[in-house]
């Protein structure tokens, strides 16, 4: 659906706006914009006046938002944020073909870093730009055209393209593991748990699926997979973690396993992207290659 022009304010009021909502102040948004005061009050009481409603109220010599200024700066901010990145983009990318992704950032570091030269190879034309979080993005809130999820195909709106699942394996440094000699998986509440804080009952479930009581587990707490990683390297406690993260450090055997069978987590790795971006070329092309390089994991 086209937008009405009667309803789309000039760029520079927006600024205006912008710049006055955050600064709190005429005077602080002229100098940042380099106009004079009565020029940015000009810009802002126009675009009050299209809008027909006031954004500031007026007090002498200060301002403040109004309830309908508060909101409408926060979703202009953002909307002027949208439009910097895209020209940021269009500018690194001028033949177009950008694609911007949210990644968990050790699934970035440890397993698609390496693979990107082949897709920059395979697909020259499109600029990648990356952000990571261990949180979920939001379509809506956040300049993303797709992000890699882990977990369950549940979040609204979107497309889901799964791509591995993985399994995950108890280790710890060699010492760790032979100072406690596990037998049985029950043994491992001998021996401290380092416990990732985005999957906070991993031990239980796995307890739970060996067949164990799953109760009373306690651990230290780590944000971020790298973080549990080089903690059980250095012997502080025992991991529970997806065998194809640490590949590297049980080949060097700088990592083993306190139990020799992996078990298979229920949830999946997907490529998750809004509806609506469904068709978008360069996410088409990310897609195709991601699946083929994903199932040589699967």
């Amino acid at each position: 659906m086209q937008i009405p022009r009667r309803l789309l304010p000039p760029i520079h009021a927006l600024h205006a706006f912008e710049a006055a909502a955050r600064t709190g102040s005429i005077s602080n948004a002229a100098r940042e914009l380099d106009l004079t005061q009565s020029a940015v009050s000009r810009q802002i009481k126009a675009l009050e006046d299209q809008l027909g409603l006031e954004l500031f109220v007026r007090d002498k010599q200060t301002i403040r938002l109004t309830l309908a200024g508060q909101s409408y700066a926060r979703d202009i901010r953002e909307a002027l944020r949208r439009v910097s990145t895209a020209s940021l983009n269009i500018r690194a990318n001028p033949s177009g073909g950008s694609l911007t992704l949210g990644i968990l950032p050790t699934f970035g570091t440890r397993w698609l870093a390496q693979r990107l030269p082949r897709f920059a190879l395979h697909c020259p034309g499109i600029h990648l730009n990356l952000f990571s979080r261990m949180t979920p993005f939001d379509f809506n809130l956040d300049s993303i055209d797709a992000a890699i999820h882990f977990g369950k195909p549940e979040w609204p709106d979107a497309t889901f393209t799964p791509l591995f699942g993985e399994s995950v394996l108890p280790v710890g440094a060699p010492e760790l593991v032979t100072r406690y000699s596990f037998k049985s998986p029950e043994d491992i509440r001998q021996a401290p748990l380092l416990i990732l804080l985005s999957r906070p009952d991993a031990w239980e479930r796995w307890l739970a699926r060996q067949g164990e009581r799953d109760d009373d587990i306690r651990g230290m707490m780590f944000d971020h997979f790298e973080m549990v990683i080089r903690a059980a390297r250095s012997g502080l406690g025992l991991a529970l973690m997806p065998t194809f993260l640490i590949e590297e450090e049980l080949t060097a055997g700088q990592l083993v396993p306190a139990f020799a069978q992996a078990q298979p987590s229920p949830e999946k790795y997907y490529l998750v992207s809004p509806a609506e971006r469904g068709h978008y070329a360069p996410l088409v092309a990310f897609r195709d290659w991601l699946v083929a390089e994903a199932a040589v994991v699967s």
